[in-house]
C-alpha cells in the first residue's frame, strides 16, 4: 500500500498571491493602494462606517459589495451600546489580519490548519478620553495577542507562523508604528 500525502487546503491561493507579489514588484506603481471608509453620525454616539471602493492595481476599484461596520459605546458612558466601540474594532481589525496571516503563511509553507482562533485584549486608562487627567493618553497602553493553533506542525514552525504573520500585517504595522494622520474639515 502507498501513502499518498494529502494536499495541504487552507482556503488559501498560495500561488496567487506570490504570482501578485513577482507581478507587483515588476510595477510598483500598481502597487499604491488607497483604502477608504466613510462615515455617518447616526445618533448619541452611534455611527455607521461603509466601505465600498478603493484604488490599487493603477485603477479605482470595488468590492463585490459595500460592507458596513457599526460602532457606538456601551451604558456605562451613557450611550446606547448598539454596536462595538472603535477601540473593539480596532483590535477586531488585528485579530483579524494576523489570523488571516497564520492562514495564508500556512499554506504557503506546506502545514494543514485544523483550528486558529486568536484573542486581542488591548488596556487603557479612560481618563484620558473622558479629559479627565491630560497626562493620560486616549489610546491603548497595551495590546496583547495570543494565539490557540491547532495544525500539523511543531511549536517552533507554529511560532514561525505568527512571527511571519506579524512581519507582514498591515494592522500589526498601523498600531506599532507612526503613521500621519491628517484631519480636515470641508
Amino acid at each position: 500500500m502507498t501513502a499518498t500525502a494529502k494536499p495541504i487546503d487552507n482556503g488559501v491561493n498560495s500561488q496567487a498571491l506570490l504570482d501578485a507579489r513577482n507581478a507587483l514588484t515588476d510595477n510598483p506603481e500598481a502597487a499604491e493602494f488607497t483604502w477608504r471608509a466613510s462615515c455617518d453620525w447616526v445618533n448619541g454616539t452611534y455611527s455607521r462606517s461603509t466601505v465600498e471602493g478603493f484604488s490599487g492595481l493603477g485603477q479605482e476599484q470595488r468590492h463585490r459589495q459595500a460592507f458596513t461596520f457599526e460602532a457606538d459605546h456601551p451604558e456605562c458612558f451613557a450611550s446606547e451600546d448598539r454596536a462595538a466601540t472603535p477601540v473593539e474594532i480596532v483590535l477586531s481589525a488585528l485579530a483579524g489580519c494576523l489570523t488571516a496571516g497564520v492562514a495564508a503563511v500556512a499554506q504557503n509553507r506546506g502545514i494543514q490548519l485544523r483550528s486558529v482562533k486568536s484573542t486581542v485584549e488591548g488596556r487603557m486608562n479612560i481618563l484620558g478620553i473622558l479629559g479627565g487627567d491630560p497626562d493620560v493618553r486616549n489610546g491603548f497602553n497595551a495590546i496583547d495577542v495570543h494565539f490557540d493553533i491547532d495544525a500539523d506542525a511543531s511549536p517552533e514552525d507554529i511560532e514561525a507562523l505568527v512571527a511571519q504573520s506579524q512581519k507582514r500585517s498591515a494592522v500589526f504595522d498601523v498600531l506599532t508604528r507612526p503613521t500621519n494622520v491628517t484631519v480636515h474639515v470641508d
